[in-house]
């Protein structure tokens, strides 16, 4: 068994199928499908089932998988210690993160660029539920992501902001608002709670953070419409029809909407960059070192 077979291997896991592989190692079909059964003779299993119409792993290939990542990046971690004794560094770094959580990341990367123009950076962009169980397995090496207390288990994080979220309204709906704090006034989860809600999936940090608010409140609300991009929430609350929660720094960037503030049990999250625990690649360690 050598590295290369591993990698074939877990191209057609990615890839879902023979052809979508070889077009992503840049090989023919055929050098693929004769890799993956001289592996599997060697192994004396199969690792993929083949039906004229998909391909999927079988439990040997569900177990083979994810220790051929691992494989396959300790042995691109040992090329990045070698470059890094020469004073090379180079590597490749997987970032994970979620829709509007930049965090000033691209600062970050421009710095990494200017100081390790050979490193690779592949961004990742995932809910976060999705991005802690790749921080799991080893496919994304660190992320920036808001996570809950309970979330954070097992990985290293370090805070980078924390910010109480708002509520954003067309111009043509009027709330009932208290007190004269910020520029539109206060509102209560319970005064809103009956509004059409433009909300994002479950798994999504403001969601599940809009959730567990709504929760402590001891309000239940109905959405109204359940959307996975920003722009399209910011689409229908700027055609009045919904209202949306969401962080001030993503509120921010949709100025033409109204701003209003929650009186009590507002959601909150905490964006911070985490990866998993042990001493991090060099090229991993400078990127941290630029995000701030």
């Amino acid at each position: 068994m050598d590295l290369r077979q591993m990698e074939v291997v877990v191209a057609v896991a990615d890839a879902g199928g023979f052809t979508a592989a070889a077009r992503r190692l840049h090989v023919v079909q055929s050098a693929v499908s004769g890799t993956v059964r001289a592996l599997e003779r060697e192994l004396g299993t199969a690792l993929f089932t083949r039906t004229t119409h998909r391909v999927r792993l079988t439990p040997a290939g569900e177990a083979f998988v994810p220790a051929a990542r691992q494989a396959l990046r300790a042995a691109e971690l040992a090329r990045e210690a070698v470059d890094a004794a020469k004073g090379e560094l180079r590597g490749r770094v997987t970032v994970g993160t979620m829709q509007g959580v930049w965090a000033n990341l691209h600062l970050a990367l421009a710095a990494l660029r200017a100081e390790h123009p050979r490193v690779v950076v592949r961004l990742r962009q995932a809910a976060v539920t999705d991005l802690r169980q790749a921080l799991r397995e080893g496919t994304v090496d660190l992320a920036v992501v808001a996570l809950d207390r309970q979330q954070q288990r097992g990985l290293v994080s370090r805070l980078l902001s924390r910010e109480e979220m708002v509520l954003v309204a067309s111009p043509r709906r009027t709330l009932a608002t208290s007190g004269t704090s910020g520029t539109s006034g206060t509102v209560d989860l319970a005064d809103i709670a009956e509004l059409p809600q433009v909300e994002f999936p479950p798994g999504w940090a403001i969601r599940d953070a809009a959730d567990r608010s709504f929760r402590a409140a001891g309000v239940e609300r109905a959405t109204t419409f359940e959307v996975n991009d920003i722009v399209a929430a910011s689409e229908l609350v700027r055609n009045d029809l919904g209202i949306c929660i969401m962080p001030p720094t993503i509120a921010d960037r949709f100025p033409d909407l109204t701003t209003y503030r929650i009186a009590r049990h507002a959601p909150t999250w905490k964006v911070m960059v985490v990866r998993p625990p042990g001493e991090p690649p060099a090229a991993v360690a400078a990127l941290l070192r630029h995000i701030t």
